[in-house]
């Protein structure tokens, strides 16, 4: 019986080309974070249970990847990031504050695959832990801003809420406290932009909601506009934390932050965002959120460190590199990448030590290593800016020939007056 050589579904091996828009996004994310002073950090990949089970309780466990270790334990696979850098910050008793983190890596998540979306994926994450205030919010915004602006993306629009604004509004309309009912309707919300209006309706009457109140707040999540447009189309003196809103607003036109706008339909994370949260989309693009974030003080007081507040924002990777893909980004690497192809076998030997002396001066290099013809080493040597040629008669003079791939013209240089000066001699 031959032994079948797959994969466990949800899980891929990751090839070149994406690995390589992979490392993009990860050095436009850790240059952002060094523009913003966060510190770069990777949290444990296992965390305990129980330590996971106090972000989303119990039921999590139908999500992740959780098993018994050979001493007994409970742990998971992380499934985020935030429960790792929220138990290190609340760990820390003599922590710096405010304090500012990033990280970017793996995470494990067992939910049904999708496109753009597997049980292994990247995420980006930022955090930010200390006393809560409104510019820590508008810097994680800002960030996001300024990160998919260094990608190179384009047509995004940023959605920013407040939860409480629309708890707030819930318990008017539906004159009720319950946090069961609370949470009932948020959901309702978050389906809106994923289920027709009508089926929304139709499932809430089913178990009991009164179908005009319903109809009320989703009416209400369709509202979206700058704070100026909402306060023409609504009493807005009536409604919770409005002046939170409008000092966020200010603060982030003050950042130059200008593809933000107010969404009443963006409820996120229902386990535990308590203040200001966001979504990010592409205005065309069909996947979901590019990113999400926002204020989660509920969970550090989980930790037990009601004293530290926390806000912050992930991003899937694989997501971002879809539209990166889609909106035709390039993510090669913009070195210059050079080719050494010798003329016969007998050059291999030169050719290899040539290659050699032009990386340890930093230039990538392409060398073959298994005696290819020269047509077949040229073709290979296509995508390259530069390709030296290795020749006996030009070897004989101590020189090599450098074909320019952009032009098609060639020169002929001293092999130690082009290692002397390599960029120079090379033109890159």
């Amino acid at each position: 019986m031959s032994l079948k050589l797959e994969l466990p579904r949800g899980m891929r091996d990751i090839e070149s080309m994406e690995s390589s828009t992979i490392e993009y996004v990860r050095q436009k994310f850790i240059e952002t974070s060094n523009l913003f002073g966060f510190q770069f950090m990777e949290p444990s990949p296992i965390e305990l249970l129980s330590v996971i089970e106090t972000k989303s309780g119990p039921s999590i466990k139908n999500e992740i990847y959780h098993f018994t270790d050979k001493g007994d334990r409970e742990v998971a696979l992380r499934f985020d990031f935030t429960i790792g850098l929220t138990r290190f910050a609340t760990s820390q008793k003599s922590i710096r504050l405010p304090t500012k983190i990033s990280t970017f890596g793996g995470v494990w998540r067992y939910d049904e695959p999708q496109k753009g979306r597997y049980r292994f994926f990247h995420q980006w994450d930022i955090e930010i832990y200390g006393e809560p205030s409104i510019e820590s919010d508008a810097e994680i915004i800002d960030f996001t801003s300024k990160f998919i602006s260094r990608l190179g993306l384009e047509n995004i629009v940023i959605d920013i809420c407040d939860r409480e604004l629309v708890e707030s509004y819930v318990k008017d309309v539906f004159k009720s406290d319950s946090p069961n009912v609370i949470g009932d309707i948020l959901r309702a919300v978050d389906k809106i932009q994923k289920k027709r209006k009508q089926d929304i309706i139709n499932e809430y009457q089913e178990k009991g909601y009164s179908v005009p109140e319903l109809e009320q707040i989703l009416k209400f999540s369709e509202i979206k506009g700058l704070p100026n447009e909402i306060e023409k189309q609504i009493d807005t003196s009536q409604i919770k934390n409005w002046d939170k809103i409008l000092q966020l607003f200010d603060t982030l036109k003050n950042r130059g932050v200008n593809n933000a706008r107010i969404n009443f339909g963006i409820v996120r994370g229902l386990d535990y965002y308590s203040g200001i949260i966001f979504e990010v989309f592409e205005k065309n693009f069909d996947v979901g959120a590019l990113v999400g974030g926002g204020r989660y003080d509920t969970l550090t007081r989980a930790f037990g460190r009601s004293d530290l507040g926390a806000t912050g924002a992930a991003g899937g990777v694989e997501r971002i590199a879809l539209l990166l893909e889609k909106q035709q980004v390039s993510t090669k690497n913009s070195e210059s990448r050079v080719s050494v192809v010798f003329i016969n076998s007998d050059m291999q030997k030169i050719a290899i030590n040539v290659a050699s002396k032009l990386r340890l001066n930093g230039i990538p290099t392409d060398v073959d290593l298994s005696g290819k013809s020269l047509k077949k080493q040229m073709e290979i040597a296509s995508t390259s800016k530069r390709v030296i040629i290795v020749a006996p008669k030009e070897y004989a003079d101590n020189c090599v020939i450098i074909r320019n791939m952009e032009d098609g013209s060639e020169k002929q240089i001293q092999l130690d007056v082009m290692l002397n000066d390599v960029k120079s001699s090379l033109q890159l």
